[in-house]
């Protein structure tokens, strides 16, 4: 059922020890997202319907609309437009997805076979912009403030992959570059999720402000350890290919610990990392080597102490099963990388 589907999405993610009721409540409000995700991109075109459900159906974390109805614990999780800016927030995501498999012109997601492959870059990018137009449809009747929320998180979305292409700046090392890559292009999002959450409950100034600012950093922490699932997992446990980024030469928090390096031994490692790797074979022997180099638990460690961080922006939360709830959502994100 669709219920059932939702609680094995929940223990996908994994949040641990979360109180019963608390769980019920959020279960019931992701059933309906889920809902309205599929409702909402229903449209007079079967195969834009077809194409955009692609990624739906196949799953995914749900990590943002889940954000977004803990979030609203905090205020009146009742409030109307919750369960609506928690599709915004998911059907963005997804459209995100689609352009940036064109992008790295990625074979496999979420388990699947990607968009781009299987229909063409051009329906891929337009499924995304097909998605983008519903979630417009959708902010019209959230108003001007979840609207204005919106475009700001858009531009940061579009500037961090802009920042990613254009490669590292002056007056940034590598890794500085690549933090505020992250920031822009996953922390923004995840940070929106739970502003919009908090902001549409009527939570408080403050309360608003504490949420966004750990939904920020939390997104940060999660694209890290997305960069060591992709060395130190296979593809059927992440549902990604592994080494996408090694093939388009994109640096990750593992290769830049790695580029850091002094030891002579790693001369030739720092040498194949500095750009593309082409060859399938090249690729599974680099996150072979990987997989048993030193930077891989020095990126743990980096993970572990950023999270650290992340769970002080909770600090001045009321305590409560929501707050219980954030703080193992944290603990178990950074859990996906051991």
């Amino acid at each position: 059922s669709k219920f059932c589907s939702v609680l094995t999405l929940m223990s996908r993610i994994g949040i641990p020890n979360i109180d019963k009721n608390f769980e019920a409540l959020i279960l019931s409000g992701m059933a309906e997202v889920e809902e309205l995700i599929r409702k909402q991109v229903d449209g007079k075109y079967d195969f834009a319907i077809e194409t955009s459900r692609h990624l739906i159906d196949a799953g995914g974390k749900r990590l943002r609309p889940l954000l977004t109805l803990i979030s609203s614990h905090f205020g009146n999780p009742k409030a109307k437009g919750i369960i609506e800016a928690a599709v915004v927030c998911e059907l963005t995501h997804l459209g995100t997805l689609y352009h940036d498999d064109v992008m790295d012109e990625a074979p496999l997601r979420r388990g699947v076979e990607s968009a781009n492959s299987r229909w063409g870059n051009s329906v891929a990018i337009l499924t995304g912009d097909y998605l983008f137009a519903k979630v417009s449809q959708l902010l019209a009747d959230l108003g001007p403030e979840a609207v204005r929320l919106q475009a700001f998180t858009f531009e940061r979305l579009v500037i961090g992959q802009i920042l990613e292409t254009q490669g590292s700046s002056k007056g940034r090392t590598p890794l500085e570059h690549y933090l505020a890559v992250i920031s822009d292009k996953t922390g923004s999002l995840i940070a929106a999720s739970a502003r919009y959450g908090a902001m549409i409950s009527g939570a408080t100034g403050s309360v608003t402000d504490s949420l966004t600012n750990f939904g920020e950093s939390m997104g940060i922490v999660f694209q890290l350890a997305d960069d060591i699932i992709d060395i130190a997992s296979d593809s059927n446990e992440s549902g990604k290919t592994p080494g996408t980024d090694l093939k388009e030469g994109v640096p990750t928090l593992v290769t830049l610990h790695v580029m850091q390096s002094n030891d002579p031994k790693d001369a030739e490692l720092k040498e194949l990392l500095s750009g593309p790797i082409k060859s399938d074979q090249l690729v599974a022997e680099t996150i072979k080597t990987l997989r048993n180099h030193k930077a891989l638990e020095q990126s743990r460690e980096m993970i572990a102490k950023y999270a650290s961080e992340t769970q002080k922006h909770l600090s001045a939360l009321p305590r409560g099963v929501a707050k219980d709830a954030l703080i193992s959502l944290s603990d178990a994100v950074v859990s996906r990388t051991s």
